[in-house]
Parts: structure tokens; C-alpha cells; sequence
């Protein structure tokens, strides 16, 4: 089984974000059940996915009641086929249909991202190259989509604009070119990862003479990638340390070859921004 990730520290925050915004001042409609009243049921898939959410849906129906019982019958970040059951679940039956959008709507979300990614990796497999996420993120899941990125096989790259320096193409203008901006950025001292786009050959020598930590070549043409991942190698050869990433227009038709110019990561900013749901559905019983 695969390591897991580290559940992120905000999860209780959005789990209770997320209650808040859908039970309001109360679950009206769950009051047409009798208080006393217990139930036991399923949540099953509909479709095949990578299952990811399991601590958000724990937290879920932990907090609308003590006496709800899960039984996970997939384990996080495994596989599920069309008609599988992913958890059986039994308690009050109020709490159980209160709780149940929510913790769908995690469940949902997060496997989707989980299998977009894991489909992207299984589709480099063999190549030595990782599937890199982004900051296209859904606002307020940022931390949980880059946990199921990790679940579906991928690599997080920097989770926010605190933990990483990275210049774009703005800041290589705004910087006077991409040498004063690299410059301006080893200044700082600020202790974390010095990355940089490139937009062409030129720019990706300057990167690499300034033996950044990360160079991400933004939408090459194969041949110039191919060039850049020379460079990059004899660079290595040479004692530095940089990596080198493609990020631009990597999908599911061209992500092999982009892969097998030997390119250490591709950033994929799809697979947390174009997020579709799995389909499972919640079925209860007395």
C-alpha cells in the first residue's frame, strides 16, 4: 500500500466551514425523522476512481454525532471499480442524512483530483519523470487537493506563495530580465526552493548559470525541450544542482512525449482545476 501523505493541518477549519454553510441554523428537513431513530447504509461508486477524502469524511459525521460507526471497505488512495462499496456507515439517522452531502461533496472532489492525477502517472510510468501540481487550486481546498494529489501518485509543488520563490514572466519584466530578478531573489536569503521560468534557450542558460534550484521551461516545442534537458544534464555533469520541469500545455494526448524528452517533473495545472466530481451515492436503510 502507498504511503500517505500528512493530513493537512486546516482540516477541521474546512470541514467546519463546510457544515456551517450547509446546515446554517439547523437541518430542517432531517426533522421529519424521529429523533431516536437509527440507520445503517452505504456510500458506493459509480464509476471506477482513485478514493481520497477518507479524514474529511471521518470529520464529518464525527461531528454531528459520537454514536456514528464507519466501516472503510477501500482504503485511501486505492482503486474502486463501478459498483463497489467504499464505506458502510450506521448511527442516528438524522446525523447520518445531515452529514451526508458534505461528506460526499469531499469525497467526491477530492478522488476526482486523486484519479486525474493517478491517470496522468500512470501514463509517464517508466519514464523517471513525476507529475507536478500547481496553484490553480479550488479556493479554500488548497491543502486538501494537494493531499489528494499525493494520494493519486503526483508531487506537490509549492503549496503557496510562502514556501517557494518562483519568477514568472512578469517579474522577469518587472525585474529589468530574468539575471536581475534571480539576482534580487538570492538577496533575500529567504531559505526556500529559487525556481524560474524560462520562455526560451536564453533564458534557460541564464537559469542554469545561476544554478537555480528548479527551471521550468513553459511551453516549449519538443525539439527545444529536448535541448533545454541537454543542457540541463551537461549542467549536472558539471557539479549543479538544478532540476527542470515542464509546465505549459501538458495533457493526456502529448504527457507521454513530453515525458520521455527526460524532463525530471511537468506541472499539470488540470488536475486541481479541472476537477470533475466521482459519482457515489449514499444509501441508507432502518
Amino acid at each position: 500500500m502507498m504511503k500517505l501523505p500528512a493530513v493537512p493541518t486546516d482540516l477541521e477549519l474546512t470541514v467546519t466551514r463546510a457544515l456551517d454553510e450547509d446546515i446554517g441554523s439547523g437541518d430542517v428537513t432531517a426533522r421529519l425523522v424521529p429523533a431516536d431513530k437509527l440507520a445503517r447504509g452505504y456510500v458506493i461508486a459509480r464509476e471506477p476512481a482513485v478514493i481520497c477524502g477518507r479524514p474529511w469524511v471521518d470529520s464529518v459525521f464525527a461531528r454531528l454525532s459520537p454514536a456514528i460507526e464507519l466501516h472503510w471497505l477501500i482504503d485511501e488512495g486505492s482503486r474502486v471499480e463501478a459498483d463497489q462499496r467504499v464505506f458502510e456507515l450506521r448511527g442516528p439517522a438524522r446525523a447520518l442524512l445531515t452529514g451526508e452531502r458534505t461528506a460526499l461533496n469531499f469525497l467526491q472532489s477530492l478522488s476526482g483530483t486523486a484519479t486525474a492525477t493517478r491517470r496522468y502517472v500512470d501514463l509517464i510510468a517508466g519514464t523517471g519523470c513525476a507529475i507536478v501540481d500547481t496553484r490553480k487550486t479550488l479556493p479554500g481546498l488548497r491543502n486538501a487537493q494537494k493531499y489528494a494529489v499525493v494520494c493519486g501518485g503526483g508531487v506537490n509543488h509549492r503549496i503557496g506563495l510562502y514556501d517557494g520563490i518562483l519568477i514568472k514572466e512578469n517579474h522577469i519584466a518587472a525585474a529589468g530580465g530574468i539575471r536581475p530578478a534571480i539576482a534580487n531573489a538570492r538577496a533575500l536569503e529567504a531559505g526556500v526552493w529559487l525556481m524560474t521560468e524560462a520562455e526560451n534557450l536564453d533564458e534557460a542558460r541564464a537559469a542554469l548559470e545561476a544554478d537555480v534550484d528548479l527551471l521550468l521551461v513553459d511551453d516549449f516545442a519538443l525539439p527545444e525541450l529536448r535541448e533545454a534537458v541537454q543542457l540541463t544534464r551537461t549542467h549536472r555533469a558539471a557539479g549543479g544542482k538544478t532540476l527542470i520541469e515542464y509546465s505549459g500545455s501538458a495533457n493526456l494526448e502529448n504527457i507521454r512525449s513530453l515525458a520521455e524528452t527526460g524532463v525530471d517533473r511537468i506541472s499539470v495545472g488540470a488536475i486541481t482545476k479541472h476537477v470533475r466530481a466521482i459519482d457515489l451515492s449514499m444509501r441508507l436503510s432502518a
